[in-house]
């Protein structure tokens, strides 16, 4: 009689936002280092497939949403913060779609302020609005943009539907859609994007010529995105983002939400040249081109999440000037607190915010 030997193998999958506080003992498992070396990274600038009506495409699909655009609505949100206000917003999304979102101002301030518009990262929704203090706690209006579908993995919840629906799809949200750029998941979430910031200009607190959008994560593609398809932002602070140079990303990662498209490749046979194309509209590389502000990126060099080339691609292919903060032995948590503090000093120096006396 044969004895066979069985090795059952079993992956736990944390969430693409995982850093060091999100576990027990404050460790995050990273990988040994896998991609390119510092100096090559530094002048990594790869070509990236681009439609020929990548700005026709787009174009169209915003002017669509402003079109069917209704009005931003803003209450009042109870709130036991003392040196914030705090308002619950709703603004017009792709289809005229309604998005929510939080702004929140520094009690008492002068305006009009300088202004961060915040996308959230893969899963999460805008939480609840004392999560995220630390823009207004530096002098900054702060909108902090729901993503629709999303809020149920981690995080304190979203509460913005996405109402389309989507043929087959791996579970996740990056192939929901994926067969046609025009039904693809983040043509809505990048069309919300720019729809925000609109939103956020229709704020009398606000400086309309002093807005900058951020995110990480996802947040950092989204951000991306916004800073390519909007003009007159003052600045963009993406930080380890999803969705650049999507083809190496894909090759070169098992990780999610990346894997997420090897595996709808591996049961869709067939597909991959469809798939592709459609991911080339939405490749922070091609938005990164189009962008008419400076960039502050993060990058950890052991990102297994959002590896460092793909983010280095999108830097490099900067249309406004950019500039990067490596973290050689940091996964996709980056700099975290460390890295905010590098931001505020240079959207600081750029929005013309004072410091305190």
């Amino acid at each position: 009689m044969s004895t066979f030997s069985y090795i059952v193998s079993i992956t736990v999958t944390a969430p693409p936002e995982t850093s060091a506080a999100d576990s027990e003992d404050g460790q995050v498992s990273r990988m040994a280092r896998f991609d390119l070396a510092a100096a090559e990274l530094e002048t990594y600038r790869p070509h990236v497939d681009e439609p020929a009506d990548f700005d026709e495409f787009w174009g169209r699909t915003i002017a669509a949403a402003r079109s069917a655009g209704s009005d931003v609505l803003r209450a009042p949100a109870a709130s036991p913060l003392a040196l914030a206000e705090v308002a619950d917003v709703t603004f017009p999304g792709f289809g005229g779609d309604p998005v929510r979102a939080w702004l929140v101002l520094p009690r008492g301030a002068a305006g009009p302020l300088p202004a961060v518009v915040e996308f959230v990262g893969y899963g999460r929704g805008r939480g609840l609005p004392h999560e995220r203090l630390h823009w207004p706690a530096a002098g900054f209006a702060q909108l902090i943009v729901d993503t629709r579908g999303q809020g149920g993995q981690w995080g304190t919840g979203g509460e913005t539907p996405d109402p389309h629906g989507a043929g087959p799809a791996a579970p996740g949200f990056l192939t929901r859609g994926i067969e046609d750029p025009a039904t693809y998941y983040y043509r809505r979430v990048f069309t919300d994007a720019v729809r925000a910031v609109d939103a956020m200009r229709t704020f009398p607190e606000i400086d309309p010529e002093r807005i900058a959008v951020t995110g990480n994560s996802q947040g950092g593609a989204i951000a991306i995105a916004a800073a390519g398809l909007s003009e007159g932002l003052v600045g963009a602070l993406p930080t380890a983002p999803i969705l650049c140079h999507v083809r190496r990303a894909i090759g070169l990662t098992d990780a999610d939400p990346h894997a997420e498209v090897t595996r709808y490749l591996s049961v869709h046979r067939g597909s991959e040249a469809g798939v592709f194309e459609t991911l080339s509209y939405f490749d922070g590389v091609n938005f990164a081109r189009r962008a008419t502000a400076p960039a502050l990126f993060g990058a950890g060099h052991l990102d297994m999440i959002s590896p460092p080339s793909t983010v280095y691609a999108a830097r490099n292919h900067w249309g406004a000037g950019a500039e990067i903060v490596a973290y050689p032995w940091n996964g996709h948590e980056g700099g975290e607190g460390a890295h905010w503090l590098r931001q505020v000093e240079w959207l600081s120096a750029r929005s013309g915010r004072k410091g305190p006396p």
